[in-house]
């Protein structure tokens, strides 16, 4: 047993005060020691420091060693926190990778944590994500996912409305826009210009909530239609489940962290200013954990199918049946009407046969509806985007 902790240096001193008068009492050193429960090498230790300092040399020494061979450089613990206080939501691993990729050379992820404690450079902790079994479309283009954030005040008046689109494979964003509010004709305008710089998806994926929110009754929105006339697939997440789009809730999280909540806002244009430099840090240089710490522009490329000029001509197959959509939503057919979408009104649908009395309703590409004949108008007839 060491001696005790609470009485270690008197204890000490007792030991080498007895250890002088030792040998004159008979007592050898080796049993002297045993009686205060030390080694005998220790007990040499202590007598020969308090030989050399006196009392002062009982006293407990730093462990630490004279040199450190390994002991990472006082530049790089410089440059690691400067990094740090710059980007201060990014943990070890993405402020290592950041500066890797600016050609430093750089410890471990570990030991960036550990300069990062001792220098106790201050962090913004970010929620802990839940696992969860992620999908991820095998090439860039396939699946754009759109939302918005929610809205944040504006000191001056009003409030800011993030638009946000991302691409399902790369990560990229799109588009991140201050909107003043979620209409229709604010979405198609940031999308078109997207569109025209990235060309077009080919499939978006959105909530149930305005402007392109799909529901049993309404059936589709003008934006969906706008997008289906496009060539591109109008799909819709499960309501009240987020996780459809769980690419662009952390997309979202990371926003909040990163810019949102870091202090307030007086205008649209002070938003878009922070949103344009925040989103070329996010695209080009912050290391994404979900792509081993790759940047989302090292796996996007711009989709091969251009933006048109002007909306393509509806046209459908030699066997559709060609159907007007009225005001109401509703097509004609077989002496019945049949409820699509109101967003289609005037516009023309192809009804394509697929079973016994059975009929799928297209608008463009996309099937809309089906039509079953052996129910009634309002039963057993369905407003689908499967």
């Amino acid at each position: 047993m060491p001696f005790t902790e609470t009485t270690v240096t008197r204890e000490r001193r007792e030991f080498v005060e007895a250890a002088m008068v030792a040998a004159v009492a008979g007592v050898s050193l080796r049993e002297l020691c045993q009686r205060f429960r030390i080694s005998e090498v220790t007990g040499r230790k202590w007598r020969r420091r308090f030989l050399e300092e006196g009392v002062a040399g009982l006293e407990d020494r730093s462990r630490r060693p004279h040199h450190q061979p390994a002991r990472v450089a006082a530049e790089v613990e410089a440059q690691i926190c400067d990094a740090a206080r710059a980007h201060e939501a990014w943990g070890a691993a993405k402020l290592r990778r950041w500066l890797l990729d600016r050609g430093y050379v750089m410890p471990a992820t570990s030991t960036v944590h550990q300069v990062l404690r001792r220098h106790d450079v201050p962090r913004i902790a970010g929620a802990a994500p839940a696992a969860r079994l992620r999908f991820e479309l095998p090439v860039p283009n396939a699946l754009w996912q759109m939302d918005f954030k929610g809205h944040i005040p504006l000191t001056k008046g009003g409030r800011c409305h993030p638009l946000t689109v991302l691409d399902d494979h790369s990560r990229f964003n799109l588009v991140l826009a201050s909107c003043g509010d979620e209409r229709r004709q604010t979405v198609e305008a940031q999308l078109t210009l997207a569109f025209q710089r990235y060309g077009l998806p080919d499939r978006m994926l959105m909530d149930n909530g305005a402007p392109w929110g799909y529901t049993a009754d309404r059936g589709y929105t003008r934006l969906g239609a706008w997008l289906m006339r496009l060539g591109v697939e109008v799909t819709h997440g499960r309501p009240y489940h987020p996780q459809t789009q769980g690419k662009e809730e952390r997309f979202h999280r990371t926003l909040k962290l990163e810019v949102l909540a870091r202090r307030p806002w007086p205008d649209l244009v002070t938003v878009q200013h922070a949103f344009d430099a925040w989103r070329d840090l996010y695209n080009f240089e912050r290391p994404h954990a979900a792509l081993g710490l790759a940047t989302p522009s090292t796996r996007y490329v711009p989709s091969a199918i251009s933006f048109p000029g002007a909306l393509p001509a509806i046209a459908y197959g030699p066997d559709d049946l060609v159907r007007i959509v009225a005001d109401h939503g509703q097509v004609r057919f077989r002496g019945r009407e049949y409820l699509v979408s109101r967003a289609f009104r005037g516009q023309p649908v192809g009804l394509r046969m697929a079973g016994d009395g059975v009929w799928d309703v297209y608008y463009c590409h996309q099937r809309v509806a089906r039509i079953d004949l052996s129910c009634g108008p309002n039963e057993g007839n369905d407003v689908s985007e499967r």
